[in-house]
């Protein structure tokens, strides 16, 4: 079950495996027209929540959709039925036409007829099934397909049964010998999570239609031996538009840990559901095609002996059915593939556990890996090139992206049984509790000690039932099907005591590593790598704001299992102040601003907190039930009057997004809109984090921009907020910049300044720190002294500055009244970062509350 690869006959041709008649559909449409295209380098400026939002405006239609005054998770996903037989026949609703759906351009199809298209697939044959599995954030279904022979309702229970086993007992799976002949190996295409990168949809059509409709006995084998699952298009909205990024501005293959998005929910629950052997994510555009398996650093996590065996053979068996499709760099414009494991040294890693892929083998995908098709068509190509050479383009990353599907498809057929044994094997050493099996050099071709990364995973966890954030963290662990318990009575361990009602997640389950990329801190790999494809350190238990113990000896506590959180919301016994509500979390922060909306009284205490007057009990019940928060007792008073304000915006899809779900009013601005004209009556603060440069203004901005700064606040974020501030005369600070790709988890200090709360973990991405602080300006954060990344990745220049030695001990954050008037607070710290560290953003919410009350005062 977990031997080592054997050394074995080159394999047959990738789609002869399969059947004659597949391999000709993967070929059909091949076009012999020349044409050059360009050697495209890995797309590292296209990340929607990457560096390049401390420069992009969002604009309004980042808020798209979004729910003021709710601070949930998306809703949950339609999923998967695991009882109903196959085939479902479902009759899809179908879209009106949308004759500017970017897909038309390319010959692709649109988005409106993708569901006629399986209607009719499911009316003439009775292995097509499909399914509404979710929404995307403008309301355009997601549709799942499952290709299998029939099954009546017995033979679906067992198949159920048999997955449940697996996941859920383990141990007993793994003594089963029938179990592998018995079971359909799930297999999942994922395509287009990316909007602008579109032919894994019509490549998956193309294979679909296939197997629908082929008679040869080696596509009746494979359909009666697995169940192949297709998720079109994990982004509808961007393939419309022709964005990479949902509609609300998500980079929705960067959420896989948050969860932040509908999308993103629905593939999750998929990917859960089904359970898959094998994931195979379809994307654009490096030349010459991109195989994963990645460099490293790897998961330390994962069981990545199982993993790399099984992804770097697939790899080689999908490169050579690329190979096998004719394209030349001279006749097409098309480079041979390329497997970053193999051809590379660092740069496109497999450690976050954020892309489809990464999250995949958490859930027990023994294979997974990312494709990018080679020939560009988005962006500046789309509008640039006529439309006959798109559609060479578009056709041959279409056969490029079938041959991926057709190759894989294959290597399962020839490796069923050992792909079930392993992904058992997974399950089977986390129910055990065993330790990461570290497989022998040369394990596959060029495995060698730098691709060894393991962790030591703690016995359990415990989180303490206290507020909206350990709700919101237990939540989070049970949608990605992780077992929490309650502890029923109060226990010691690790010489703590905890009280009943403490959360506790035993590490002694099937799903262990899911658990702990979770909730673990991780830990710092700058010197171990050179360089890393995306962020580096994403700690839950660090930065989601609820206390989590790594537990090491046994736990002993009687638990009882949880299928959602207890209600965090709690109202205590009115002080002779009323009620004082800390501004640490975005729940807290969302029952504040749902109290101004209705008018009550509430006043600022100076320390990072409200007060709330007795007499708005019912309010105050209402919020607390609503939202989770937490109302103590006030015993001290103080404070000025607070009314909500109204924040204009200049700031990330990510960061208006979460503004917005924490229930502030934010208008949208930049320096075009600026320019165009923007009336400030009524607003109390500016945010600056992108899309807003001073110096750009014309002379009637600027002056409306100078009005408002004699009496309105100022919260500024990263690059563009520091110069922002340098720019307009504010504070007097010397801002210094990191290594623009440094990100991770960092510690930090408190320091004595008007913002409360903002001590121990941070996040940073591209991060800032400030000196030479002029009078008046004040320390409200500061790198802790020695060594302040946590986990992450964050190296000097290549010059020697820019490292976290030269950040430590410096502010993070600062606050001032400027000289003109605005008081400003500027981060140096990412506290809203792609709506994941959520721990943080009270820090904003304060910030913005303070700086419009300055001026108030």
């Amino acid at each position: 079950m977990h031997q080592p690869p054997q050394p074995r006959p080159r394999r047959p041709r990738a789609l002869s495996a399969l059947s004659g008649t597949l391999a000709a559909v993967v070929a059909a449409g091949l076009l012999a027209t020349p044409g050059a295209a360009s050697a495209d380098p890995v797309p590292r400026g296209e990340a929607a929540n990457g560096p390049e939002r401390n420069d992009r405006a969002a604009g309004a239609e980042a808020l798209a959709g979004a729910a003021p005054h709710a601070f949930a998770a998306p809703p949950a996903a339609a999923g998967v039925d695991p009882d109903a037989p196959y085939p479902r026949r479902t009759e899809l609703p179908e879209p009106p036409e949308d004759p500017d759906d970017h897909s038309v351009r390319l010959g692709l199809m649109p988005y409106h007829g993708i569901a006629p298209a399986l209607n009719e697939l499911q009316e003439s044959s009775d292995r097509v099934s499909a399914e509404v599995v979710g929404a995307s954030v403008q309301g355009r279904d997601i549709y799942l397909v499952t290709v299998t022979a029939p099954e009546n309702r017995a033979e679906s229970d067992h198949q159920r049964r048999m997955r449940e086993l697996i996941s859920q007992d383990p141990g007993r799976a793994a003594r089963d010998r029938t179990l592998a002949d018995r079971y359909k190996a799930p297999v999942l295409v994922n395509a287009n999570i990316h909007g602008n990168e579109w032919e894994g949809t019509d490549a998956s059509l193309r294979v679909i239609e296939e197997l629908a409709t082929g008679t040869d006995e080696a596509t009746e084998e494979l359909l009666e031996s697995t169940r192949l699952y297709f998720v079109l298009t994990a982004n509808p909205d961007g393939r419309v538009a022709g964005q990479r990024a949902n509609s609300r501005g998500f980079d929705l293959n960067r959420d896989f840990v948050t969860v932040s998005q509908p999308e993103t929910a629905a593939v999750r629950q998929v990917v859960i559901d089904t359970q898959p052997l094998v994931l195979l994510d379809q994307h654009g555009y490096v030349n010459g095609t991109l195989i994963e398996p990645g460099t490293p650093p790897h998961g330390q996590n994962y069981e990545y002996d199982l993993y790399i065996k099984h992804t770097y053979a697939n790899a080689e068996n999908m490169e050579e059915a690329v190979l096998d499709l004719g394209y030349t760099p001279e006749d097409d414009g098309v480079e041979p593939p390329q497997i970053p494991f193999r051809d590379w040294e660092d740069g496109w890693d497999d450690w976050p556990p954020i892309f489809t892929p990464m999250y995949a083998p958490y859930q027990g995908a023994v294979s997974s890996a990312t494709v990018e098709f080679p020939l560009r068509v988005n962006n500046a190509d789309y509008d640039d090139l006529d439309e006959e050479e798109l559609r060479r383009r578009s056709a041959i990353n279409t056969d490029v992206s079938a041959a991926t599907i057709g190759a894989t498809l294959s290597y399962v057929g020839e490796n069923r049984e050992e792909l079930i044994g392993d992904q058992v094997e997974v399950f089977r050493r986390g129910a055990a509790g065993e330790e990461q099996v570290v497989p022998p050099q040369g394990w596959v071709p060029g495995f060698d000690p730098e691709d060894v990364w393991t962790t030591e995973f703690p016995r359990a966890y415990a989180i303490p039932a206290w507020g909206p954030a350990a709700a919101r963290l237990v939540d989070l662990l049970v949608a990605n099907d992780v077992v929490v318990g309650r502890a029923n009575e109060g226990f010691e361990a690790d010489g703590t005591s905890y009280d009943a009602g403490t959360y506790v997640v035993d590490m002694h389950q099937p799903k262990r590593g899911m658990a702990n990329v979770l909730l673990e801190d991780g830990r710092d790999i700058s010197e171990d790598v050179g360089a890393m494809y995306d962020i580096s350190g994403w700690s839950h238990g660090l930065l989601w704001g609820a206390r989590v113990d790594a537990l090491h000896t046994g736990v002993g506590a009687d638990t009882s299992p949880v299928a959602a959180a207890d209600p965090s919301g709690r109202v205590d016994e009115a002080g002779g102040h009323g009620w004082e509500l800390a501004l640490d979390d975005g729940a807290q922060v969302v029952a504040l601003n749902a109290l101004l909306a209705d008018g009550v009284e509430v006043t600022w205490s100076g320390r990072g907190s409200v007060l709330v007057p007795a007499s708005a009990a019912g309010a105050v019940e209402g919020v607390s039930d609503r939202h989770g928060a937490v109302f103590a007792g006030a015993e001290t008073g103080g404070g000025e009057a607070l009314s909500a304000p109204t924040v204009a915006a200049a700031g990330a899809a990510d960061e208006l997004f979460t503004l917005d779900r924490m229930g502030f009013d934010v208008e949208p601005v930049s320096t075009r809109v600026l320019n165009d004209g923007f009336d400030w009556t009524g607003v109390d603060v500016l945010y600056v984090s992108s899309g807003l440069v001073h110096a750009d203004l014309d002379a009637e901005a600027r002056a409306g921009l100078d009005a408002f700064l004699a009496h309105g606040g100022v919260v500024g974020r990263g690059a563009t907020g520091a110069r922002f501030n340098d720019q307009a005369g504010l504070l007097d600070v010397v801002g210094h910049a990191g290594r623009p790709d440094a990100n991770g988890v960092v510690a930090v200090t408190a320091g004595e300044g008007v913002l409360a709360g903002t001590g121990g973990h941070s996040f940073v991405y591209s991060p800032r720190w400030f000196t030479d602080l002029g009078e008046g300006v004040s320390v409200e954060q500061s790198y802790a002294a020695e060594g302040p990344l946590v986990a992450g990745h964050w190296r000097a220049d290549a010059n020697g500055a820019g490292g976290q030695d030269a950040a430590a001990g410096r502010a993070s954050v600062v606050s001032g009244v400027a000289e003109r008037g605005a008081s400003v607070v500027l981060f140096g710290t990412e506290p809203l970062f792609r709506n994941h560290p959520k721990g943080l953003f009270g820090q904003v919410a304060q910030a913005l509350y303070w700086s419009s009350l300055a001026q108030e005062g």
